[in-house]
């Protein structure tokens, strides 16, 4: 039988053992020559039953002592491998910590461009038991490189000890963050994913760019403001301008986008990354897709709730001529005169995502917008005076908030004033929590779309919002 180790379960190769054959063969000669002696003497001598009793006990003296050395020989496993196992294996040197006892970190670090440069950053953070999940060079025209890391290390490991050990090691204008789940996937599978999310979508680019860059605040200024006149900051060359925490691209619907990251410079890779994602914008040209549903009303009314572009901007005029000044003024906060001026900028895809009701014959009553506004994003709402109290609005915040979700805002705001009911009661139905801001009767309704406690805006904040309409107006 086969005896194998209780750790491994490998077979244990047989090993002759030579000095034991020797003495066993030794030990046959004697006794065979001890028999042939005692039996000479049994034959010839006087002594004969005497004789016999000694053999006898010599065989079992030779017998015993063949017993004890073939033990004391044997091929049993040695004590170590007798042991019983560890109840729980330990895990294999090199294995993942377990999620359960580990943090993930993103961390940029500029280095000197020289061998040995990564290595000594690796060995630094192989000291602390990092394990380095990802990595993308970021090489720079004035020299030097700056490597990136996704990082897996011990949760009890601060932030401080690693920036401190990348010094050591070379590293400077070292920056660490905590990543999740979502940077677990590859660089090259997150392109493809924002570049395919950009091809069906207009209103996609900005958040691409968002996706791409990390925590950035990202601007699309028109070629020209609402009065006709070229709006300043618009101009951007083909190629893009790149200036350490900003950049500057043309946009192909015209005008500029802006990007800025105050607390970490671009790299040329990733301005060269969005310049390709705006070069794919502009190839495709304008797109909005055209997925409708068809939603029936408490009353048994039929309305349809679609993606709007600039093609809805005629049908929007129309709506706009049905509605009250009030209705207007409840929407716009200016000059009713000023609405219709709105409506190119409203239903560009550039600046977010405009939902459209329309009734069983194909008239427009309704608009939902929802606005990229910096780093932050406004909701609102216009309703035909006919079609208000209905459930409408209700319907179209809703998907609209669904949006945002999906774009990954954190909450979404309204700008309103303080006696629209419909659209303070609107706000109160998604079930989120509000925060209310009033000065000067202009009301601001936040919404967390996380649902956590909403932190309140300080009074200088307020304005914030209600520029953004006054600087559209000034367009």
């Amino acid at each position: 039988m086969t005896d194998r180790t209780p750790a491994s379960g490998a077979p244990r190769p047989h090993r002759h053992h030579w000095r034991r054959d020797l003495v066993e063969l030794a030990a046959m000669f004697c006794a065979v020559a001890v028999a042939d002696g005692i039996a000479n003497l049994v034959a010839h001598g006087p002594e004969g039953p005497f004789l016999l009793v000694a053999s006898a006990v010599a065989l079992l003296i030779t017998a015993a002592f063949h017993t004890w050395w073939a033990r004391r020989h044997s091929h049993a496993p040695p004590p170590a491998d007798t042991a019983p196992s560890d109840p729980a294996p330990r895990p294999a040197a090199g294995a993942a910590t377990p999620a359960t006892t580990a943090t993930l970190w993103r961390m940029r670090t500029t280095v000197r461009d020289q061998p040995g440069s990564l290595a000594a950053l690796c060995t630094a953070l192989a000291g602390h038991g990092v394990d380095i999940l990802n990595l993308q060079t970021h090489p720079l025209p004035e020299g030097g490189t700056v490597d990136e890391f996704l990082l897996r290390a011990p949760q009890d490991l601060p932030s401080g000890h690693l920036t401190r050990s990348v010094a050591r090691a070379g590293g400077h204008s070292t920056w660490i963050e905590r990543a999740d789940a979502h940077d677990l996937v590859d660089t090259p599978t997150r392109l493809l994913g924002l570049a395919t999310r950009t091809a069906l979508d207009a209103a996609e680019l900005p958040l691409a760019l968002r996706q791409l860059l990390g925590r950035c605040t990202i601007h699309s200024i028109p070629a020209t403001t609402l009065s006709g006149r070229p709006n300043a900051g618009a101009d951007a060359p083909v190629e893009g301008v790149l200036e350490a925490t900003s950049m500057r691209l043309r946009d192909p619907s015209g005008g500029a986008i802006t990007i800025e990251r105050p607390h970490l410079p671009f790299t040329p890779t990733e301005f060269a990354r969005a310049r390709a994602l705006v070069e794919l914008d502009a190839r495709l040209g304008p797109r909005v897709p055209r997925s409708q549903d068809v939603l029936t009303l408490p009353e048994g009314n039929e309305i349809t709730v679609r993606r709007a572009d600039g093609d809805d901007v005629p049908a929007a005029r129309a709506m706009h001529d049905r509605c009250s000044e009030r209705t207007l003024g409840l929407r716009y906060h200016g000059p009713v005169a000023d609405a219709d001026r709105y409506l190119g900028h409203l239903l560009s895809p550039r600046f977010g995502r405009t939902l459209a009701a329309t009734t069983a014959s194909g008239k427009l009553v309704a608009l939902g917008h929802l606005l990229w506004d910096g780093d932050e994003t406004e909701v609102a709402l216009l309703i035909e005076d006919d079609w208000q109290r209905r459930g409408i609005g209700s319907e179209l915040l809703r998907r609209l908030v669904a949006l945002a979700v999906e774009a990954g805002c954190d909450s979404v705001y309204a700008v309103t004033q303080a006696s629209n009911t419909g659209m303070v009661a609107a706000m109160r139905g998604l079930g989120l929590p509000l925060d209310y801001q009033i000065e000067e009767g202009t009301l601001v309704i936040t919404a967390r779309l996380d649902a956590t406690p909403v932190p309140s805006r300080r009074p200088s904040e307020l304005p914030r919002a209600q520029a953004s309409y006054e600087q559209r107006k000034q367009r």
